[in-house]
């Protein structure tokens, strides 16, 4: 399993485990070192926009004092919703990594599937964003099925 994705895969479960959110957790990372971590603070902040993307944008942006994360890779236990997509893209993140994809948010009961049929447009970000580590991400959704949880 990558190392990244490693860490983005503990994050969310310290997230889900103290009850604020759901099973997204992400690392950012410049010239091999972690410079940005975040996992989902929705219910925790009563903060819909509170991903665990862009709590990671937010800490990598504090950490290196710039809002230019150029040069950085993103790793995030689920593919990006819209929200998250274009935060990522206004950071200017070079790459994006995801474990589960969009279908695999559904199962869980998230409506990313939604927005993309409203916004759609990820078939133009060919390169962009690569899936790794699904089963290892898919581990943490079941994991996090089955405890008692609020959604989100």
């Amino acid at each position: 399993m990558n190392k990244f994705m490693e860490l983005a895969i503990r994050e969310a479960r310290e997230g889900i485990e103290q009850g604020h959110g759901g099973p997204f957790g992400t690392v950012i990372v410049k010239d091999g070192e972690i410079v940005g971590r975040g996992h989902n603070c929705v219910l925790r902040d009563n903060d819909a926009t509170c991903h665990g993307e862009v709590a990671a944008i937010r800490d990598a942006g504090r950490r290196l004092g710039t809002f230019d994360l150029s040069g950085c890779e993103l790793y995030t236990t689920g593919e990006p919703c819209h929200m998250c997509l274009c935060a990522c893209m206004w950071a200017n993140i070079s790459k994006i990594y995801y474990g589960c994809n969009i279908a695999d948010n559904g199962l869980i009961g998230f409506r990313d599937d939604k927005f993309d049929k409203i916004f759609g447009g990820r078939d133009k970000l060919e390169g962009y964003m690569t899936e790794i580590d699904r089963e290892e991400c898919l581990q943490l959704f079941r994991d996090y099925m089955s405890m008692h949880h609020e959604n989100y």
